[in-house]
């Protein structure tokens, strides 16, 4: 039976039945993650791009990103997998995962770990020295991941910290020959980190009972019945940080008005439609945000996109 987040048809579905538990090891049945992930990316490249306009080089970086967030996603997921095997058995949505159900051993696991960080390291290789110095820094955070939940409230922001580092990246590969990460990208990130920890807080919802049965944190846990006020606040955060982003950048009406239209259109609509006693609507909110950030993304993209296409328009 595939999970309630899964896809009910995927192009995993055809995989010969031996390679299916591995499919499902790196959740490639459920893309949100990857796209979650690879968005910070193509906003910090859109960043950076403000006030100059795209360039066929920026091409190969989103081919990176895209190769690299759908790799590094389904590597951390095997690698949280593992760490977590003896907490998943314990929990209702958890316990058919591969490893808990038997169907992978850790030590095939591992390897399968290893060839997914493989494949990350041709993505890296595909950017600029800048953009692989600031990936790389993300390798110790990303592996305390899986720890915090045991140690902490807060593991919905080390998950911002580590998921939208790729904000970073992504300024770092545009603005590589100077060497220096733009001030605008640092606003982005922080504003990427608070719609982290508001969508994942979201996401934790269905597990509340589950993981206090078990001993796992969460800000979902944490906030109790104030989530809903909980996450508006870091929503509002996450727009407030990213208009500051785009003024910084020198577009601040190209991104500042769309943001407002985000927030007034999708977020608070989607927050208002969510019953924390309905498991299901926490997880449609939660693939939801999706939607936003494409949203967001296009927000930071409209500048550079006119500023290159100005010239072929005669403009």
């Amino acid at each position: 039976m595939k999970p309630a987040d899964a896809l009910a048809r995927h192009w995993t579905d055809a995989l010969p039945v031996a390679w299916k538990p591995f499919a499902q090891l790196s959740r490639l049945d459920r893309p949100i993650g990857w796209q979650l992930l690879l968005l910070p990316c193509f906003m910090g490249l859109a960043v950076a791009n403000i006030g100059f306009g795209f360039y066929w080089e920026d091409a190969r970086y989103a081919l990176a990103f895209v190769l690299g967030a759908i790799a590094m996603r389904g590597a951390g997921c095997t690698y949280n997998d593992i760490l977590d095997k003896d907490i998943d058995a314990q929990v209702e949505r958890t316990r058919q995962r591969p490893l808990p159900s038997g169907a992978v051993s850790i030590k095939a696991a591992w390897a399968w770990l290893l060839a997914q960080c493989g494949i990350g390291l041709i993505a890296l290789l595909m950017l600029p020295p800048l953009a692989q110095i600031v990936s790389l820094i993300a390798i110790p955070l990303v592996a305390l991941y899986p720890l915090m939940k045991r140690i902490t409230w807060w593991p919905q922001a080390w998950l911002g910290i580590v998921f939208s580092w790729g904000a970073l990246v992504g300024a770092a590969a545009s603005t590589y020959e100077t060497g220096v990460v733009p001030q605008e990208a640092f606003a982005l990130y922080a504003g990427c980190i608070m719609w982290t920890i508001a969508y994942d807080t979201i996401y934790a919802l269905q597990d509340r009972e589950d993981d206090a049965l078990v001993g796992v944190r969460s800000t979902a846990r944490l906030f109790a019945d104030k989530w809903r006020t909980w996450t508006s606040l870091f929503y509002i955060l996450a727009l407030a940080f990213w208009a500051a982003a785009g003024a910084m950048s020198g577009a601040g009406i190209w991104v500042a008005a769309p943001l407002s239209l985000i927030g007034a259109l999708t977020i608070w609509p989607m927050l208002a439609g969510i019953d924390d006693k309905r498991p299901e609507t926490a997880l449609a909110a939660f693939k939801f945000n999706a939607i936003i950030g494409a949203a967001v993304l296009l927000a930071f993209a409209l500048e550079p996109i006119w500023r290159t296409m100005r010239p072929s328009l005669g403009v």
